[in-house]
């Protein structure tokens, strides 16, 4: 379970998180939604652990998160996979390359990671791609070479952000295809953020909107896209 409790989160005096109380149960598929600058990414960033807060706590399984730092801060961080809108990957590695990366990290021995790679590139339905170069790729491989390297060391989270904003409509289609059946598959916990709503109706269990840096309304996809509550879910609706 991760749970959020009066988070804020300020830059140059504009507050992007406004005490922001939230939880997400395990093992589900949890979208966060609103327009540009409605303070998703940055709730995003908070969440995996990757910017704190600068008032609140997190938790995560009843553990506070928020607080931790060094070696403790990266040992959870292990626990979390991510992916982008634009990819991040190596244009200097192959696909096993980039797959193999956070196993190298990790200290995994060769072999491991050469059986780790062959597994998750099959996983992820490009096995016949593991030596080709990103160049030759299209963009819903190498989201799917992206999902395959954040699933490397066993996450229990993945979060995805904007991760199909950059794909067409089928190759979005397919994506979160995937994201589905391997949330049911390995039994993680995914966090989606978006500007989507027709993302989040194709794959999330449940939904927070988020307005001016508040979550606004949550709930199950049917309950809020059915019968929206706020102006900010039924602008979404609206298109």
């Amino acid at each position: 379970m991760i749970r959020f409790h009066r988070v804020s989160k300020w830059y140059a005096g504009l507050t992007a998180v406004d005490n922001v109380s939230l939880t997400i149960n395990d093992g589900c598929i949890f979208g966060i939604i609103g327009k540009s600058g409605a303070g998703k990414s940055t709730l995003l960033r908070i969440m995996s652990l990757l910017e704190a807060p600068d008032s609140g706590e997190l938790y995560y399984s009843g553990e506070r998160v928020d607080t931790l730092k060094g070696k403790d801060l990266l040992l959870k961080r292990r626990q979390m996979g991510m992916i982008f809108q634009n990819f991040n990957l190596f244009s200097s590695r192959n696909v096993s390359g980039n797959v193999a990366y956070p196993l190298e990290i990790a200290g995994f021995s060769k072999k491991e990671i050469s059986a780790r790679v062959e597994e998750l590139l099959y996983l992820v339905e490009i096995s016949d791609k593991s030596k080709a170069r990103l160049r030759e790729l299209s963009g819903g491989q190498k989201q799917r070479v992206a999902i395959a390297r954040a699933l490397a060391v066993n996450p229990r989270v993945l979060f995805c952000d904007e991760a199909t904003s950059a794909l067409d409509p089928q190759t979005t289609r397919s994506i979160l295809s995937l994201i589905r059946e391997l949330q049911q598959k390995l039994r993680i916990t995914v966090i989606l953020v978006t500007h989507q709503m027709e993302v989040i109706r194709a794959v999330c269990n449940y939904v927070a909107v988020m307005d001016s840096g508040r979550i606004v309304e949550e709930g199950t996809v049917e309950a809020v896209f059915d019968e929206p509550k706020t102006d900010a879910a039924k602008n979404l609706l609206n298109g």
